[in-house]
């Protein structure tokens, strides 16, 4: 049985490469101005159906995971997103008063088009607008 290692193979250049050069904000404000920073049908963790959930504008992604996946016929690219808002009153600056608000995960194919996204949202945030 021949050994096979894949520490060294192009494959992990080739992502790291791309991550090293990924905008996070970029690919995730990107992502939300198609929707108008709305989510529709959003089912929470106690199955719990949500008509519209409105993102603030305000908001700062931070890229926390990345892998790659592979089928018989398929390769993809899956990025999980840290959602950060900011609010701003008279007495805090926007940094101080940040609140991670869930985790967006993103998955394109080996050309880069978008295939599905994945959310996990804090749904008792005061920043998120609630339709039910």
């Amino acid at each position: 049985m021949k050994k096979l290692e894949l520490k060294n193979h192009q494959v992990w250049r080739d992502l790291t490469e791309i991550l090293e050069t990924l905008d996070a904000n970029t690919v995730v404000k990107q992502h939300l101005e198609l929707s108008d920073y709305k989510i529709c049908g959003y089912w929470d963790e106690q199955d719990k159906y949500y008509e519209t959930i409105t993102l603030p504008r305000l908001l700062k992604a931070e890229l926390v995971s990345s892998s790659i996946g592979v089928t018989h016929k398929e390769r993809f690219l899956q990025l999980k997103f840290f959602l950060i808002a900011s609010a701003v009153d008279g007495t805090q600056t926007a940094s101080n008063n940040a609140q991670k608000l869930g985790e967006l995960v993103l998955i394109y194919n080996e050309n880069l088009d978008f295939i599905d996204e994945s959310w996990l949202l804090d749904i008792d945030s005061p920043m998120l607008e609630i339709q039910l």
